[in-house]
């Protein structure tokens, strides 16, 4: 028969001499056994082949969130010393004081800086040209003639930091005649802006957007016939005409 000799466990050792009294304690070959579970105490680690490496579990990290573009209620308001020419007949006048409308503005870009914005025609109010709003060569329009402007689209972009401003604006200009004459709507199309805007014909330059929120803003727009003789014939349509307004945008935090 096979013998098999089994070692110790050196902590069972090590309480079998703890036991000893405390002159027996004094034996540096004890001290040596006392030391011994400290250093001789192993681990087995068993390997299968049959067992796969454990996959390491990578945490994914969100990225980080951009910050929540900003939402402003933006008000522009039309003011006095406007110009609005047409063809090549010399600018009108135009004291737009009192127009106003409100819009919405979401800045779009990481520097915050950005702002689209988007007005409400609804309430989008431009005055009209008439003989208390605007002069012709130095004269008051005859108190007959009357100009309506009716704002069909009005958005586009402002940067808070630059000053520039870019407007698209659309909008039907209504001539009339007292009662005797009202002229199908006239189109007109282009973008207000507070850079150049330059046509064949007409050119303006604006001003940018300054601390205060005043800014001026041009745009050229090519006008086209509208089937209506008299108008036509006195405008010679197609042709071009310049808006340029003076004009004061500020911005409210939702």
């Amino acid at each position: 028969m096979g013998c098999h000799i089994h070692s110790l466990n050196p902590q069972i050792l090590c309480r079998i001499y703890n036991r000893r009294s405390p002159k027996e304690h004094s034996s540096p070959y004890l001290n040596v056994l006392q030391l011994q579970p400290k250093f001789r105490i192993n681990k087995t680690i068993a390997f299968s082949s049959n067992q796969q490496d454990p996959i390491p579990t990578i945490t994914s990290v969100p990225p980080t969130q951009l910050q929540e573009p900003s939402a402003f209620t933006i008000e522009f308001k039309t003011l006095e010393s406007c110009k609005l020419g047409i063809a090549s007949y010399p600018d009108f006048k135009y004291n737009a004081q009192g127009g106003e409308g409100i819009g919405k503005g979401t800045n779009i870009k990481e520097s915050n800086v950005e702002t689209m914005v988007d007005f409400d025609v609804k309430t989008l109010y431009i005055p009209p040209l008439t003989t208390a709003t605007t002069k012709f060569l130095g004269l008051p329009l005859p108190p007959f003639l009357r100009i309506d402007i009716v704002p069909q689209l009005f958005k586009g972009s402002i940067n808070t930091k630059s000053g520039q401003v870019d407007l698209k604006f659309k909008a039907e200009f209504l001539f009339s005649i007292g009662s005797i004459y009202k002229a199908p709507p006239l189109l007109v199309e282009t973008v207000l802006t507070s850079e150049e805007s330059k046509g064949t014909m007409k050119e303006g330059r604006g001003e940018r957007m300054d601390t205060e929120g005043r800014c001026r803003l041009v745009g050229v727009a090519t006008v086209e016939p509208i089937d209506d003789f008299l108008l036509d014939s006195f405008l010679g349509l197609p042709t071009e005409c310049l808006a340029d307004l003076n004009a004061l945008i500020s911005f409210t935090t939702i």
